[in-house]
């Protein structure tokens, strides 16, 4: 019988593919009136879930050959930044744009587009061409969850503190939360078990909501939510890029 609060974790140690495909997930920055980090988050792990529970990305759906290799190994997310004509050229890729305000008092909208996975190499011109460097947005300094928009989403996702991450790296590594609480569900929905029809509430909640996420930041590795280790989902980041090594970076409960 499936927990559907057991804890599952991601890892380096899940097989990649010898030649990595990624999502790439592309952030629409304005320099003069930039997205705050928090809502580039909740736009980019938002976005990721309604990817993967687009039709077009299931069955003999457009992206599903496309998402099945993908997440056959690991599910590398590269996060990119697109100014002015650049961001209305990759709104030409297959894919999904998502726009967030949540915090308040912010006049900037944070929009992500999400693409569907494919090969590091070669990329499309419109990807190839946007810098993964400079995805560093500007944090608020209001609470963790300051808007009621956010305080009532079904799944939630919880960053990892003093990590420092630039905010293409955190919208990577919230992304994978929300996609393994996505998965997690799914599978657990469709097991012949007691807790089946509470993952399948759960997705419908969640679907009929946007699939709209929570993003804690938590200032303190003491805060209850990261001392806790039964949240159901857990990221380990392999350490390419930002973190030294296997570190912990993301959780989600719901």
């Amino acid at each position: 019988m499936s927990d559907l609060r057991q804890p599952q974790r991601s890892g380096p140690d899940h097989p990649d593919h010898k030649d990595p495909w990624a999502m790439q997930l592309v952030v629409h920055r304005v320099k003069a009136d930039p997205a705050l980090h928090r809502d580039v988050l909740a736009a980019a792990t938002t976005a990721v879930v309604r990817l993967l529970d687009d039709p077009r990305s299931h069955g003999d759906g457009d992206w599903a050959s496309a998402v099945r290799h993908w997440r056959a190994g690991w599910i590398r997310k590269v996060t990119r930044r697109a100014d002015n004509k650049r961001w209305d050229d990759v709104q030409h890729l297959p894919g999904l744009t998502v726009t967030v305000n949540h915090t308040q008092n912010s006049t900037s909208a944070a929009e992500v587009r999400a693409l569907v996975p494919g090969p590091l190499t070669p990329l499309p011109p419109e990807v190839k061409k946007l810098q993964v460097g400079g995805t560093e947005f500007p944090r608020s300094i209001e609470p963790a969850v300051s808007a009621q928009s956010q305080a009532d989403a079904v799944v939630t996702v919880v960053m990892a503190p003093g990590l420092e991450l630039s905010t293409g790296k955190a919208a990577a590594q919230a992304g994978h939360a929300a996609q393994l609480a996505y998965e997690r569900l799914c599978v657990v929905a469709t097991e012949p078990s007691s807790d089946s029809p509470a993952a399948t509430a759960l997705l419908d909640a969640w679907r009929a909501d946007g699939f709209r996420v929570a993003i804690l930041e938590p200032e303190s590795a003491q805060d209850p939510l990261w001392v806790r280790q039964d949240l159901p989902i857990r990221v380990v980041d392999a350490g390419l890029t930002e973190v030294n090594g296997p570190t912990e970076t993301a959780r989600a409960f719901w």
